[in-house]
């Protein structure tokens, strides 16, 4: 979401170029490493090679990625040379690093940026692990991780936080500060990692550098974003789970068609670079290694009997916005049958999970609003955001139905990109008040990406015209702590006092529950 654009200008959304996508013969730039390159066993560095900290990520009960980048000079391309390094890693089972279980080597190739992902395996389900790297005479940090419990064992409580929308030049990132030290097991980034806008004056700090569009553009902001001493600390703390929305490669894209009028081979290629430096700046598997423009994103996690997490990739294969995109009365397009979010074979593998999963929380971890809101509170009159699930309504509709089918356990849907928190009964018709309630929707607010307050008047508005919406604040920054019990789901918002600043205090602002057995949140 472009800082809600669609909120200042209803009528003037730039038309997008349609495009006739045939088969694409564009290959990855780089695939895998030749390794045609002098490895370094003792390299130097003209400064700390772990600048953009190290971070864990993909938890199994028998393992987990272990993820670190060598960038000596993070903004200026990593200022490694284009030879191969070793890196040393190694696991314990202690803070201090002094009983470990599991060590070697990865290489670290130019190809790639110099960053390392590391699939260690033969770990303990349920426990907390501790982890490190070292290059050359440089040491990293030790960051601290944790596996996922056994599939079939049965687990009491499990803690995790979700997050999303992290704007560098509009705030700094507080709320990752609160985040660090939580008790959780896990953290879901649902997208909005990195922003890929040019130099934009006002916020409390700023880049200089040009909407980014290069593999060496979109590398040097991952960078930028990681040296960001909050992120690197709750990256550090624990294991996340990541999936992108838009803005990873361009504001509003839908699978191969761009925002903004480029030609076809234009934006494959952004969507290739855009990718590929993605990739490597996240604690991803081999499963996600970048294809050219193609990445291998959606996938399921789960944590013992007590949750299954459903995540959801629905910028890769959508149709595009209906009716122009924006803001607006939605048109007949936006019921099209063949319209789709997410691309008819991960509707399918998504259904198929939610059939066999036996979790007692259903988690499906996805990007835009779910649930129905119309933004116009005056009678008979509609407007809604077709870049959300309402833009799609024959594929949303297909969804709710199955679960009203079903009936998988506590089905949960958790979603970022609009900048604002917000909790929804999900209808099988939201016109009907009376229609079953299927699901429950949480929607966390932005770490640093804004919701105008002039935008803010007109939506509490039109909560009486959307009586499923249960909550909506827009004017607080922060993430959602959820615990998870057997019998219960609470979703706390967690919020700070200021983005404006590099330190700030933390509070809750409300909290919901939701009971097993019984879709739908109240108020705790």
């Amino acid at each position: 979401m472009e800082r809600f654009q669609f909120a200042r200008d209803l009528a003037t959304k730039h038309k997008r170029r349609r495009f006739l996508i045939g088969t694409l013969g564009v290959s990855a730039s780089v695939i895998a490493s030749q390794w045609t390159h002098k490895v370094v066993a003792q390299p130097s560095f003209s400064g700390y090679p772990f600048s953009l900290g190290i971070a864990s990520g993909e938890p199994l009960p028998d393992g987990v990625v272990l993820w670190t980048r060598l960038a000596p000079e993070p903004l200026n391309g990593g200022g490694m040379p284009s030879v191969n390094v070793p890196v040393q890693w190694q696991v314990a089972l202690d803070e201090n690093m002094r009983n470990v279980v599991r060590r070697g080597t990865a290489i670290a190739t130019p190809e790639f940026a110099h960053s390392v992902h590391v699939e260690v395996g033969g770990l303990q389900p349920d426990r907390w692990y501790w982890y490190q790297f070292k290059a050359g005479n440089e040491v990293s940090s030790i960051g601290r991780t944790r596996t996922a419990p056994a599939r079939d064992t049965r687990v009491a409580q499990f803690r995790f936080g979700f997050v999303n929308c992290q704007d560098w030049q509009n705030g700094y990132y507080t709320a990752y500060q609160g985040l660090a030290k939580e008790e959780l097991d896990l953290v879901v980034h649902l997208g909005d990692y990195i922003y890929e806008y040019g130099s934009q004056p006002g916020g409390p700090r700023q880049h200089n550098s040009p909407e980014i569009v290069t593999l060496g553009d979109y590398r040097n902001r991952h960078a930028l974003y990681k040296t960001d001493a909050n992120l690197q600390a709750a990256h550090a703390a624990f294991p996340w789970i990541v999936t992108w929305d838009d803005h990873e490669v361009e504001n509003n894209y839908a699978s191969l068609i761009p925002e903004e009028n480029q030609s076809q081979q234009e934006f494959v290629t952004r969507r290739a670079n855009a990718y590929q430096a993605y990739y490597e700046h996240m604690p991803l598997r081999r499963l996600s290694l970048p294809h050219g423009p193609y990445l291998q994103l959606y996938r399921r996690f789960t944590f013992g009997d007590i949750a299954e997490f459903n995540v959801l990739d629905t910028r890769q294969y959508r149709s595009d916005q209906p009716c122009d995109d924006g803001l607006k009365p939605r048109c007949s397009e936006a019921f099209d049958p063949n319209a789709t979010m997410t691309g008819t074979k991960q509707e399918q593998w998504l259904f198929r999970g939610l059939s066999k999963s036996q979790a007692r929380w259903n988690v499906i971890a996805q990007q835009t609003m779910m649930a129905q809101y119309n933004f116009d509170a005056r009678p008979g009159q509609e407007v809604f955001n077709l870049d959300q699930w309402d833009g799609y309504v024959a594929a949303r509709d297909r969804f709710l139905k199955f679960l009203q089918q079903q009936q998988p356990n506590n089905p949960v849907v958790i979603t970022g990109d609009i900048h604002s928190s917000w909790v929804h009964d999900l209808k099988t018709d939201f016109n009907n008040p009376n229609s079953p309630t299927v699901g429950t929707e949480f929607v966390g607010t932005s770490i640093s990406s804004d919701f105008p307050e002039t935008f803010i008047p007109p939506t509490v508005a039109a909560l009486s015209a959307n009586p499923h919406t249960k909550f909506f604040d827009g004017k607080n920054r922060g993430y959602v702590r959820c615990h998870l019990t057997q019998n219960t789901w609470q979703s706390d918002y967690r919020i700070v006092s200021t983005i404006r600043e590099p330190n700030a205090s933390i509070s809750t602002l409300a909290s919901f529950v939701v009971p097993n057995g019984r879709s739908g949140a109240e108020q705790a």
